[in-house]
């Protein structure tokens, strides 16, 4: 990274900003300070949430900057057949290997900063982040600032059977005093199989939808405050605002920080203008 721009420091998972001396020329609107990061993405894990991040990316830098900006981005979109085999296999280290080699061609591109679009995914974060020099944003923190800001202290995560069950994400959200209710063994079979044999294809199936809602009913039913998406895909069978309970998407949360991250340096040259 140049001096010109700004680092920022990795306390494990975390985005904290650290400014160096200078800034940056003009940008793509051609204004003095305009400062607009470039943010790396590994997606294709799957194609359709990766989607849904470069449109809610986009549409937020666009909202925010108006005119005809946009978001400076890179993607490595990556083959989910054999990446999906090799999860489900256990193939940890084939995951992490795979995904380090994605965000290495990120950084030489100029990316900044880099995400992974998939919950499953941040099981190899930790790995992908000590082999870059550049910054990431873990899905389950910005997930958990959105809970605590809203005060949802007692929540059901719904993903995959990794998601569900391993430390991954939870602990992100535990480590903030959110509790999270305990999902029964047939319904963590089944919202995983709705995950890998219909949503990671593209296929929305109204009978999976009937279910997911369903269990969302059931989990209210035991005072759980909200219920977190936590699978980039779910979106795609959920309706997150006809619901008994708040849903929350991570696929909108984590792209809405990012937006955040990206614009932070080039707000603070507008307002200081």
């Amino acid at each position: 990274m140049s001096p010109e721009a700004s680092c920022w420091t990795i306390p494990p998972g975390r985005f904290t900003r650290r400014l160096l001396v200078g800034s940056r020329g003009g940008g793509p609107s051609g204004k003095r300070g305009c400062a607009l990061r470039k943010l790396g993405i590994i997606g294709g894990t799957s194609w359709h949430s990766t989607a849904l991040y470069y449109e809610q990316i986009n549409r937020g830098v666009a909202q925010r900057l108006g005119g005809l900006h946009s978001a400076a981005l890179a993607i490595e979109s990556l083959d989910l057949a054999p990446f999906a085999e090799m999860e489900l296999s256990g193939d940890w280290d084939g995951v992490a290997r795979v995904t380090i080699e994605a965000a290495k061609r990120l950084v030489v591109s100029g990316a900044e900063g880099v995400i992974i679009t998939s919950n499953t995914g941040h099981k190899v974060f930790e790995a992908v982040a000590a082999n870059i020099d550049v910054p990431m944003l873990h899905i389950g923190d910005a997930t958990a600032d959105r809970l605590v800001a809203d005060r949802q202290k007692h929540v059901a995560l719904l993903g995959t059977r990794f998601t569900m069950t391993e430390p991954h994400v939870r602990s992100r959200l535990e480590a903030r005093g959110i509790t999270l209710a305990p999902i029964e063994p047939s319904w963590i079979h089944e919202v995983d199989r709705i995950i890998f044999e219909e949503l990671a294809a593209g296929r929305v199936v109204r009978d999976s939808q009937r279910k997911l809602k369903t269990l969302i009913t059931e989990l209210a039913k035991q005072k759980v405050q909200a219920v977190v998406l936590g699978c980039t895909e779910l979106v795609l069978a959920v309706e997150t605002r006809a619901n008994v309970i708040p849903v929350y998407d991570t696929t909108a949360i984590h792209a809405r920080a990012c937006v955040e991250w990206m614009l932070s340096e080039e707000e603070q040259a507008r307002a200081a203008a």
